[in-house]
């Protein structure tokens, strides 16, 4: 079984166990998460959020709209583009 293929058999009920499992760094069963597996699980959220869930709910998602409805800064992760002018 291929990493996207287990992401996508993943439920929501696996993703917010993962989730919890981040946040109290440890299992369900009281086990520490090593380093490792906190990254692991990490990507795997971040996977999930990516493919299952509106953008407004994904992990690290900031709201940058205004009470008006306009944006409010810039998104970093959007391009940006450059005018070249010559004189």
């Amino acid at each position: 079984m291929t990493y996207e293929e287990l992401i996508s058999k993943m439920t929501p009920q696996m993703h917010a166990s993962l989730k919890q499992a981040i946040e109290l760094g440890k299992w369900p069963n009281g086990q520490r998460l090593t380093d490792e597996q906190q990254a692991i699980c990490m990507r795997a959220v971040i996977a999930y959020d990516q493919t299952n869930l509106p953008k407004e709910e994904h992990i690290g998602f900031i709201d940058r709209t205004r009470q008006d409805g306009k944006q409010h800064g810039s998104d970093p992760l959007e391009p940006e583009i450059l005018k070249i002018l010559t004189h």
